[in-house]
Formats: C-alpha cells, structure tokens, sequence
C-alpha cells in the first residue's frame, strides 16, 4: 500500500515537474523516492543492503554494468549517479504513472525480441546520452536470473558503448534475488550485498563485456 500510493503521487511529480526541471532534477526527485522505499523495505520487511566499492563511481559519465534477479537493483542502482539512463523493455513505459514518469527521465527503451535493432539503438542512443553527461545502467544478462543460477551470458553491449564512447564500464555484482524474491510477493530479510568494482577500460568490446562478466561472476561466488 506504501508503495502504491507513494508512486502514483511521486509520478505525477516528475511528470509535471520534468516540464520546467532538468533530468537530473526530476531524477533527483525519483532517486529520494526510491530511497524512501528501500528503507521503509528495511522497515517493513527487514530486508537492508551493504555497498562495498562505493569509491569505484567515477564523477563523469561511464557505463554501469550489473547481474539481474530482482526489482530492487533496477530501483537502488538508479540513485548511484545521476543522470542515469536506464535500458529497459518499451513495455514498461505504457504501465500508467510509473511507466509515463520513466518516459519523462531519459531511458532507452528496447524491443528484446529485435535484438540486432536493440543493440543498434543502445549503442546509439547510449553514446549521445553518455556525450550528455549520463552513465548508462546495463543489465548484460538481459532478463533476471533465479540466484541459484549464478550468472547468465552477456550481451555485448556494454563493450560496444564502452569502447564507442572511450568510457570505463563500472561492474556492479550483488545477490538481491536471495531476499526480494523475483515474480513473487515473497520477501527474506536479510542484509543484500552489493560490490562495485573497479573501472574497467580498453578498446575491445568483447574483451570488456568478458572482463566484466568474469569479475562479476568470480566476485558472485564470494557473496552468494
């Protein structure tokens, strides 16, 4: 009920307010937002977090690259940097309020079911919000993955808009799946870990996408 009710007001905020506001503006708005459901999450559900690394965020623009399994990464690593843009499905932006707020905080949304016209579109899109001043959030894997399915394969994405746009990608491993149960209303508490790793920087797109899927996934072992 908290969450309902808060989003729907939040939403109409950022929708008006993003007429006469920066993004970053609006996106502080939601990121105070977002921060206030974590914690009343902690509240209610006894579910907190633990961030390790928080000094591997750069000041300026670069692509941030994390495993999925739960809603609550797509929430908490918006209020890392700001402004973010977020890859998500275009479907998203037709679910009333939340999805018309998003629309109006410069996300990239995607087609998965085009994948060769998506990746075109991240590349693209991504590199002239990075030029902008954004960092780009990525999920790799695509769709979330059950914990115990460990790390899943990566698109090339990250690379690619990475070594485009000569940018460092932040590789960001945690294991919020064990508490916020993905599709399920079901919620552990527990504290989640999340580890944000050093820049990882080069020229080669596949060889960046390889670097951080590995350290993601060596560093999945150690939190899991």
């Amino acid at each position: 009920m908290v969450f309902v009710s808060s989003l729907i007001c939040v939403s109409l905020i950022i929708i008006v307010s993003s007429f006469f506001l920066s993004t970053h503006s609006a996106q502080y708005i939601g990121k105070l937002w977002i921060l206030f459901i974590l914690h009343s999450l902690k509240t209610l559900c006894g579910i907190g977090w633990n961030i390790k690394g928080i000094e591997n965020i750069p000041n300026t623009p670069f692509v941030m690259a994390a495993n999925h399994q739960s809603p609550w990464e797509s929430f908490f690593l918006q209020t890392l940097f700001l402004p973010t843009s977020s890859i998500m499905k275009k479907e998203i932006l037709l679910i009333p309020f939340f999805g018309w707020a998003i629309s109006r905080l410069k996300p990239i949304s995607i087609n998965r079911k085009l994948k060769v016209e998506s990746l075109k579109k991240v590349v693209e899109i991504g590199g002239e919000r990075i030029r902008e001043g954004y960092a780009v959030l990525v999920f790799p894997e695509g769709t979330r993955k059950k914990p115990e399915e460990g790390i899943g394969k990566f698109g090339n994405s990250c690379g690619l808009l990475a070594s485009n746009e000569a940018v460092p990608i932040i590789p960001i491993c945690h294991n919020s799946g064990k508490y916020w149960i993905n599709k399920s209303f079901k919620k552990k508490s527990g504290d989640i870990n999340v580890v944000i790793g050093k820049p990882i920087s080069g020229s080669d797109p596949k060889k960046l996408t390889e670097e951080a899927r590995s350290w993601i996934e060596n560093t999945y072992l150690e939190i899991s």
